[in-house]
């Protein structure tokens, strides 16, 4: 997330909350497509992180692509975190370790989505290569170390670094050595916001098995092929994984806030001051727990909104579903990743026979496929379902959703063909983590520093 917000909008009642994630409802017209992506930032030399501070780093990335690009800069206090585009449309964020995140528009097609990320890409490379900067697409950092690995100046992840540690045993390493593609999609009504998510989260795992993507560790195997996967299952329990409630044939947005509101905070936001709300829920802080801790404790409307920001449930709600199972990767997969959940929850029958294909999975179903992922990806079975079969079932359903919504580029061709990735490893049986493992025990001769080259931006 690129910048906090900034709402004093007071709350007045529990209704509030709820009112505000209805508020994202949209007519099946207005649907959009937000992309997300991160990727590790090193030196082509000698595949180091490139820090935050110099005349090569971070910072002067980010002034040379808002000079590129006429983006606004974000700051923390004196530091520049992020980028803004114009009207709001995108943005440039910094993740804990320095990776760095485009917050693609809201765009209508995957073919925007696609060009939108290439142009991105092509921007960024023309401030980096003078520099000597290099970008990796993988789902963790195959080579550096925690101690070795930089801080970003941003004031929430102080209070996250202090907090991390307190919740679970993964929760630096998701901070600051893992990447993702996400993508962020539109709901009609509570309805079909329940529909999309109840489906959503029973095929999370199948997200993070076809993109496995992290199977080194600080310069060697780690024995797991989304090592990012292992992470989430123990970073912070309380908000993270695979929600309960969702799985109820009545499940809407009264039931999220229920269990938002028992969540731990990170913060508030007050005068541009960051203030540390780690010991209190945000029902707390409704009731009045603040008070005499900082002069304005009462809350308000963009404070609910950020701690929103800070649940991460494999399917988060806002005012609109992210989908956050998938390793980041190459170009190819960040167009992949969208193609795969528009195709599925965008097109009325993709959504019926996706709904067809994961009634027979139950919530302790899920969490098992969550459990034997990491390692085993499209190895994994439940109840003598084979995560391989469901995969290919489910991109046959997604290409049947993505044809049906027949959008076009100027060639003719329609979106299915952004699925093609994924159909190359359900047809070799084998994960981008696998085919790298592969690479590791021959032509790299167990290293790990050809990944830097070959799979590089």
């Amino acid at each position: 997330m690129a910048r906090d917000t900034t709402d004093f909008t007071p709350i007045s009642s529990l209704a509030d909350l709820t009112d505000y994630l209805a508020g994202g409802a949209k007519p099946k017209d207005a649907f959009r497509i937000g992309t997300e992506h991160e990727k590790f930032v090193f030196f082509k030399a000698d595949h180091t992180p490139v820090p935050y501070e110099g005349e090569a780093s971070i910072s002067a990335l980010l002034k040379g692509l808002g000079e590129k690009t006429g983006w606004e800069p974000i700051m923390d206090g004196p530091a520049i975190i992020g980028l803004s585009g114009p009207e709001g449309r995108g943005a440039i964020s910094l993740e804990p370790g320095g990776q760095f995140e485009l917050s693609g528009a809201p765009l209508e097609t995957l073919h925007e989505t696609c060009r939108e990320s290439n142009r991105h890409l092509a921007d960024l490379k023309a401030i980096a290569d003078p520099l000597g900067i290099g970008f990796l697409g993988m789902g963790g950092s195959p080579k550096w170390r925690f101690d070795e690995t930089p801080r970003m100046p941003k004031s929430r992840y102080d209070i996250m670094t202090r907090y991390m540690p307190k919740v679970g045993s993964h929760g630096l390493d998701m901070m600051y050595r893992t990447c993702t593609i996400q993508v962020n999609l539109d709901f009609s009504s509570e309805e079909d916001m329940r529909r999309k998510m109840q489906v959503s989260l029973k095929l999370q795992p199948l997200a993070t098995a076809l993109f496995a993507a992290s199977p080194f560790t600080e310069g060697r195997p780690n024995g797991l092929l989304s090592w990012r996967g292992e992470i989430w299952r123990d970073t912070d329990n309380q908000r993270g994984g695979i929600l309960p409630a969702a799985f109820r044939p009545d499940f809407g947005y009264a039931d999220y806030v229920e269990w938002a509101l028992d969540v731990p905070m990170y913060f508030v936001v007050r005068d541009e001051r960051y203030h540390d709300c780690t010991h209190i829920t945000f029902r707390q802080f409704m009731n009045g727990a603040l008070k005499g801790e900082i002069a304005a404790w009462e809350p308000t409307l963009g404070d609910w909104t950020n701690h929103l920001s800070t649940l991460f449930p494999d399917v988060r709600l806002k005012r609109f579903l992210e989908m956050r199972g998938a390793d980041g990767g190459p170009w190819r997969r960040i167009c992949a990743l969208p193609a795969f959940w528009v195709g599925l929850l965008y097109d009325e029958e993709a959504l019926a026979a996706a709904e067809d294909l994961t009634r027979r999975l139950s919530y302790g179903d899920v969490i098992t496929m969550r459990d034997q992922v990491p390692s085993r990806a499209l190895k994994t079975e439940v109840n003598g379902l084979s995560m391989l079969d469901l995969a290919r079932e489910a991109l046959a359903i997604s290409r049947q959703g993505l044809k049906a919504r027949a959008r076009l580029n100027a060639e003719g061709l329609d979106e299915t063909h952004f699925l093609a990735p994924l159909d190359e490893v359900v047809a070799r049986r084998s994960t981008m983590a696998e085919e790298m493992l592969n690479l590791y025990h021959s032509r790299w001769d167990q290293s790990v520093e050809p990944v830097f080259e070959e799979f590089q931006y």
